[in-house]
């Protein structure tokens, strides 16, 4: 099944769109590069012109309105080697493809796929040699691009060469092959025994999914993860929370559910970054707390136990509370040594989108870490 996919990169490939809807999204398709398939395509209701897998890969006019940055969080700033970002001390992040096997409307990091990005990790020796060299680095991150993408032999080599690494403790793998394409993984022996043999019991492989609708947990889509956690691997999901996709608190209550009855437990729920593009797929902050909110009263402990986020340079935010007047952030992983667990309350702002739309805090408290204590100052 995986060599039958068919890969359609053109809007003229699809039938289901009619010639009106082919001129209007034309210009949307030449500006941000457009990928999917026959199968992800598959579950689309093409009577509903709001169905959410239609609106998490086809092209909507709206993305020509052109606010927001293409690298929003300033990867850049973090990168010491081409594909080489280490951001925060114990975590190296890998760009090991510049390809995906579908591409999400709202990805943030759609540089990467237009002409002249030049940013996948080209000389593998070089970075293996800085993360031996850094001690400090116990969790390294491939990512991309799908770094399930890359020809297994490839993919091997790079996690063969990490596993080399007596501090590297745990290797994760961010995906969304298992949502647009199951087929790859079911039909891969050798991706499969690359999970086994590497995989070990003190030093796992991770594997991040990305599911962001429940319809796209499909049987053969369970299958691909029962598979993976049967060589071996951990499976967490993480998904940005997109307008038309998953903002409604039923529809996210029963992700949860699905990835966490799948095995796939809930790990990061984020803020959509304010990406180049992005603005129709982006709920407000607080609307989306709400949402967050309402959905986590629908299900177990084991589904409830992720974060939700915004990945902001300075920082991964927790968007933790709110009150009547209040919002209230706390810094869930740090850049900066000094904002650990640093404690921000703002007043409301319905119209914000992301940590930088907000004021001046009306409450800072930041933790002595030196101390040892909990006591906020």
């Amino acid at each position: 099944m995986a060599n039958k996919v068919r890969y359609i990169t053109r809007l003229d490939q699809i039938d289901k769109l009619s010639d009106q809807e082919k001129r209007t999204l034309g210009p949307v398709a030449e500006k941000f590069v457009f990928k999917t398939n026959d199968y992800y395509m598959s579950l689309i209701d093409w009577d509903d012109p709001e169905d959410p897998i239609r609106r998490i890969i086809i092209p909507h006019r709206r993305e020509l309105e052109m606010g927001g940055s293409f690298d929003p969080s300033n990867e850049q700033a973090f990168t010491v080697l081409p594909g080489l970002e280490h951001k925060y001390g114990s975590t190296a992040l890998m760009i090991v493809s510049d390809t995906c096997d579908g591409i999400c409307r709202y990805c943030f990091r759609k540089r990467v796929f237009q002409g002249s990005s030049d940013e996948r990790v080209k000389d593998i020796s070089a970075v293996i040699e800085y993360i031996k060299e850094h001690t400090e680095i116990t969790n390294v991150l491939l990512t991309g691009g799908d770094p399930l993408c890359l020809a297994t032999d490839r993919l091997t080599e790079i996690v063969s060469a990490l596993r080399d690494i007596e501090h590297v403790e745990i290797i994760r793998i961010g995906s969304k092959v298992p949502v647009f394409n199951p087929y790859m993984i079911i039909e891969d022996e050798s991706f499969l025994e690359m999970i086994e043999k590497y995989s070990l019991p003190q030093k796992k492989i991770y594997i991040m999914t990305h599911f962001s609708h429940p319809r796209e947990l499909t049987d053969v889509a369970a299958k691909a993860i029962t598979m993976m956690q049967k060589a071996g691997a951990i499976i967490t999901n993480q998904c940005p929370l997109i307008r038309g996709v998953n903002d409604n608190p039923d529809v996210l209550a029963e992700l949860l559910r699905k990835v966490s009855f799948a095995g796939a437990a809930p790990y990061y729920i984020f803020q959509c970054r304010p990406t180049i593009g992005n603005e129709a797929y982006i709920v407000p902050v607080e609307e989306a707390f709400d949402i967050v909110q309402l959905a986590k009263q629908q299900v177990s402990g084991l589904a409830k136990r992720f974060k939700f986020v915004m990945s902001h340079s300075t920082g991964k935010i927790e968007i933790i509370g709110k009150t009547d007047e209040l919002i209230y952030f706390r810094y869930h992983r740090a850049q900066e040594e000094e904002n650990s667990c640093r404690l921000l309350a703002f007043r409301l702002n319905p119209d914000a989108a992301w940590f930088d739309d907000y004021d001046e805090p009306v409450e800072d408290y930041s933790m002595d870490m030196s101390s040892h204590s909990c006591q906020w100052s």
